[in-house]
Order: C-alpha cells, then structure tokens, then sequence
C-alpha cells in the first residue's frame, strides 16, 4: 500500500490521480499508523515552509515522517522536498525536517525571470518538467538532478538512500512524470 500524506498543504487530488492513471493504489491519509504501516510513502506539498511545519507539527506527523523517510520508500514532491531540508528563508526563515543537508533560498529578482518560476523546466538539460516554485534547495551531497532558472543552478532532485524528492511536480508533468511515478514504483516494488 502507497500513503500519501495529508498534512493539509494542496495537490493531494493531483498526485492521487497520477496514481490512478498508473493503476496503482494510493491512500490520501493523515492517520500516523496507516502512514507507519505502508509500503511506500509519498509526501507532496504546495504552500509555505511555516504552515506545512505548523501543520506536522499539529498532526503529530513530524517523527513519523522522519522515520518514514528513513526506512521506507519515500517520495517527496515541491514543498514536500524543500521541508526535507534543515532550514527555508520562507516566512522570515523556518527550521524544517533536518533529513537533508543544505538549506532553501529565494530566487533572487533577475530581468526577464518571473519569481515564481511557473512552468516547464529541464532536469539536467533532458526531460522536462512542470515546476511552481519562489525557493530553491541548494547543491548538497544529495543532489541527483540540476535545474537552472534566474542564474541559479539549483537541486530539482534529491536521492538520499530510499528516499527521492523532486522540486517539480510529476503529477502535473505529463508522460514524464507518469513515466517518472512508474520508475518509482516499479523500483520500490522489489
């Protein structure tokens, strides 16, 4: 069984519906022991870093998320990677999960680049995917995928053991996010 988790920060319809078009069985839940008892994981998010912490904070969520990424397969997508992180500049600046290293910055305002990136980007000059996002990760030991936008090469995918999170949002990025949730199920399975 996948969980994905409801810590009320947007695009679970989205992400449950890309689930549907692979056939695959996805819960939307915020109850910690269906989490703690699933296969795999998936942790989206849209919104801010001080809400989406609030939020964990008040579901009783955030040692359950930690542990999960630790030990399960664990997918997180936009905000829900960007929380992994230890801090974000959003909200005046935000101690987040502490699960990966690095920190998480505002674009800076650069001519002719519209903060929020809205839109289609590339993952390492191939495919591409839909991104919304003002904050970035930076580089860290842990990236596994480069984006660039307002002169800023910045993570877009994260790999840390069995965990995998990306800035984009697969569930909104067509056949190469399906073909990206299907990679990910398909290596999870075994």
């Amino acid at each position: 069984m996948t969980s994905i988790i409801d810590y009320k920060a947007g695009n679970l319809t989205s992400v449950k519906l890309a689930f549907d078009a692979l056939g695959h069985e996805a819960i939307v839940t915020a109850d910690p022991a269906t989490i703690l008892a699933s296969d795999r994981v998936v942790f989206p998010g849209v919104g801010a870093a001080a809400s989406a912490m609030d939020n964990l904070r008040r579901l009783g969520l955030i040692e359950v998320v930690k542990k999960c990424a630790a030990e399960k397969p664990f997918l997180g997508i936009c905000l829900g990677m960007q929380i992994l992180f230890d801090r974000s500049e959003e909200d005046g600046g935000v101690d987040t999960l502490g699960i990966i290293p690095g920190q998480v910055r505002r674009f800076p305002d650069v001519p002719g680049c519209k903060v929020p990136q809205i839109g289609w980007n590339q993952v390492d000059g191939g495919r591409e995917y839909y991104f919304v996002h003002s904050y970035y990760a930076e580089i860290c030991p842990f990236t596994a995928g480069v984006t660039e936008f307002a002169g800023v090469r910045f993570t877009s995918v994260v790999r840390k053991g069995r965990l995998l999170a990306t800035q984009f949002h697969p569930e909104k990025s067509g056949r190469a996010g399906l073909d990206l949730l299907s990679g990910w199920l398909e290596e999870t399975s075994s």
